[in-house]
């Protein structure tokens, strides 16, 4: 006779949980898929030491019989959760009217040492600029104390406009590279960062031999892989190919793939003048793009800044190689490097994300990347309308007889959020509130309480708060207000991976 079967496992109690967000949650599901707006939702967020989004969803319908208000039907759903998610009331938070979250923003593109002289000195192009400007500034990091000091307050302040994941370039020296590493993951940023490598075309009190500049990257990135820190991760930074000698990018690349597929980043075709001088610099390849792709920098772990004046050709090349842009359109204009035209870029399959650039651009918010980004794309727009004077014109300015429309304010806030998880490898980690992500999100509050606290005696106009809302306002005007009108004042709480920063 057969042995009776062991009885079935009992199931798995649920996780703990550290947070029970209820109210309205907002979240992009993809470029095309467009905008999630759950109101009121409910997200719970596991306490497993990764904030694991275990719950997101709408709240369910109830039925006719059941309490109708929406405090009562938050209530009930409280209720039926707290049964089976077995939470204590301590974690539940409901929103009020004007509070939403969504996810942390990601910049991928950022110059902390840049911070310190952000907002000056946008007199001049590029290169001119590289050289009166940002290699000084860049230099005095060679100081470990003016760098920790200086790192501290640039990432303070990424941090504090709601930037949840940041792609920082540090500079050539290996201490104070190690000190952003540090200052990053004691404030609980979620951060790549690079140690710049320039061993050629650079000032001689601020360059590298190659042997150095290679040496001092493979200490870097074993310094950082070293701690295993979930929030920190080391990415290649050559400056850009005038910087960096045939060689030094071929032991870059080699590095890359020997660890596995370390992320890189660079600049590429940001400005004319720097495209005409890598024509010089490397006349066996065929175009800028193509000088990363042969000494292996262009792979799906790439990022590239800037990207506005892409050939047809470089353009497939970046998305048969899966290489991201990051697109800054505060410091292209600020520089008067052009204006990228991104549609065409998304059209052709290119993964897009945004940058602040950092000082190139001036702001390090995140919001002004996405204000910029959509500015730019109506330029692009309205320039796709005219006629091109020249064959050439068409190539490069994007008229080739085609309309390239401008971004919506969904697709922008998806490349300021998802894209840059995309561009960064992060997708299945970050980017929205997908059930099994980590928990990287911002409490934005527009509503009567922050408008209240700066509102004039006579209750007219608000004088500090960056946002007025009005009767008629729903809830996703109020999100596109934020979007364009709020800043850092409206962010009142901030978590990277479940924990409030």
């Amino acid at each position: 006779m057969p042995a009776d079967p062991p009885p079935a496992a009992a199931p798995s109690p649920p996780p703990p949980l550290s947070l029970v967000l209820v109210g309205t949650i907002i979240h992009s599901l993809g470029l095309r898929e467009g905008l999630a707006i759950l109101n009121p939702g409910v997200l719970g967020v596991a306490a497993d030491g990764r904030g694991t989004v275990v719950f997101c969803h709408a709240l369910s319908q109830t039925p006719s019989t059941s309490p109708v208000s929406r405090e009562e039907a938050i209530a009930a759903a409280i209720a039926r959760l707290r049964h089976e998610w077995s939470f204590d009331d301590g974690v539940v938070t409901v929103l009020r009217k004007g509070q939403f979250v969504i996810p942390g923003f990601v910049d991928t593109h950022i110059h902390a040492p840049q911070y310190v002289f952000s907002g000056t000195g946008l007199d001049l192009p590029l290169l001119e600029w590289l050289n009166k400007y940002t290699f000084p500034r860049e230099s005095k990091f060679s100081d470990d104390t003016y760098a920790k000091a200086s790192y501290r307050r640039a990432v303070t302040r990424s941090l504090r406009n709601g930037t949840t994941t940041a792609c920082y370039y540090a500079t050539i020296h290996l201490s104070a590279s190690k000190i952003l590493v540090d200052v990053v993951e004691a404030l609980g940023q979620r951060a790549f960062v690079g140690k710049v490598n320039m061993d050629r075309n650079s000032p001689d009190y601020y360059s590298e031999t190659t042997e150095t500049s290679f040496q001092e990257t493979v200490e870097f990135v074993d310094y950082t892989l070293a701690k295993q820190s979930p929030l920190v991760t080391p990415v290649l930074t050559p400056r850009f190919a005038p910087s960096c000698t045939p060689e030094l990018m071929e032991k870059l690349g080699a590095l890359a793939r020997d660890r596995g597929g370390l992320p890189i980043q660079s600049h590429l075709s940001e400005n004319r003048g720097e495209i005409e001088w890598v024509k010089q610099l490397h006349p066996e390849c065929d175009s800028y793009a193509a000088v990363y792709a042969h000494f292996g920098l262009l792979t799906d772990r790439a990022v590239m800044a800037h990207c506005i004046h892409l050939s047809p050709q470089e353009r497939a090349l970046l998305r048969d190689t899966g290489a991201a842009v990051s697109h800054c359109p505060n410091s292209n204009f600020s520089l008067e490097s052009g204006v990228c035209n991104v549609r065409r870029l998304l059209d052709e399959g290119v993964k897009v994300a945004l940058g602040t650039d950092v000082a190139g651009g001036y702001n390090p918010s995140m919001l002004d990347a996405f204000r910029m980004a959509v500015v730019a794309s109506k330029v692009t727009a309205a320039r796709s309308k005219e006629p091109p004077k020249t064959a050439a014109a068409a190539a490069v300015e994007g008229g080739e007889g085609k309309h390239y429309a401008a971004l919506t304010s969904h697709e922008a806030f998806y490349l300021a959020t998802l894209a840059g998880a995309h561009a960064m490898g992060q997708q299945d980690r970050i980017g929205n509130f997908a059930v099994g992500k980590e928990f990287d999100a911002l409490l934005v509050d527009v509503g009567d309480d922050v408008v209240a606290a700066a509102a004039d005696e006579e209750g007219g106009a608000t004088l500090h708060a960056p946002v007025d809302v009005f009767p008629h306002d729903e809830v996703e005007s109020m999100f596109e207000k934020f979007m364009y009108l709020g800043d850092d004042r409206n962010i009142v709480r901030i978590w990277v991976r479940g924990k409030e920063v």
